[in-house]
């Protein structure tokens, strides 16, 4: 008898195309449209991209087959890739981020990744190495990617927020 595919998001997968781009697969959902003649099944994949540098993509992809399904959400990812500023494989600096119900707490950290699920992922491909993550209210792998990137997104730099405000780094250190 087959195993029902259902959700399954603890099912990460990591691929490598040759253009020095991680690939992670979070979720697969099946899914299901009723027509008067039945039901008609599809599949939704999840997906993130990153180069290990700072850059990141997330992607969704939906299709009869799986592996079409992933292959959708993969060159979606890489279309739609954000720049992330990082210290040396962390933040500089504690963020939160929302998405929804979703809300993600992130702050820099010796320990390693400190995450579960899909927020791991996202760190992996994205290059993040020390990070302390924490996931409050709900737990949709799609909603959590969205947070996760929301934070790392106002992520700033001291540089930044120095230029910001008309001063040096030093200067900003100091007070």
């Amino acid at each position: 008898m087959a195993k029902p595919m259902g959700r399954q998001q603890g099912r990460q997968q990591q691929d490598d195309r040759g253009d020095g781009l991680r690939e992670k697969m979070i979720a697969i959902n099946r899914v299901t449209k009723v027509v008067k003649g039945g039901r008609i099944l599809a599949f939704a994949a999840l997906t993130v991209v990153g180069d290990g540098d700072g850059r990141v993509g997330i992607g969704k992809g939906k299709a009869k087959e799986v592996p079409v399904a992933v292959q959708k959400a993969m060159e979606e990812a890489r279309r739609r890739m954000i720049k992330v500023r990082l210290k040396n494989g962390s933040l500089h600096h504690a963020v939160q981020g929302r998405h929804g119900a979703t809300k993600v707490f992130m702050q820099p950290a010796g320990t390693g990744i400190i995450a579960g699920g899909p927020m791991r992922a996202v760190f992996d491909v994205v290059g993040v190495t020390n990070i302390l993550a924490k996931c409050h209210g709900s737990t949709n792998p799609y909603n959590i990617v969205r947070a996760t990137l929301n934070a790392l997104e106002h992520c700033n730099s001291p540089a930044e927020i120095a230029a910001k405000r008309g001063l040096t780094v030093e200067q900003l250190t100091e007070g």
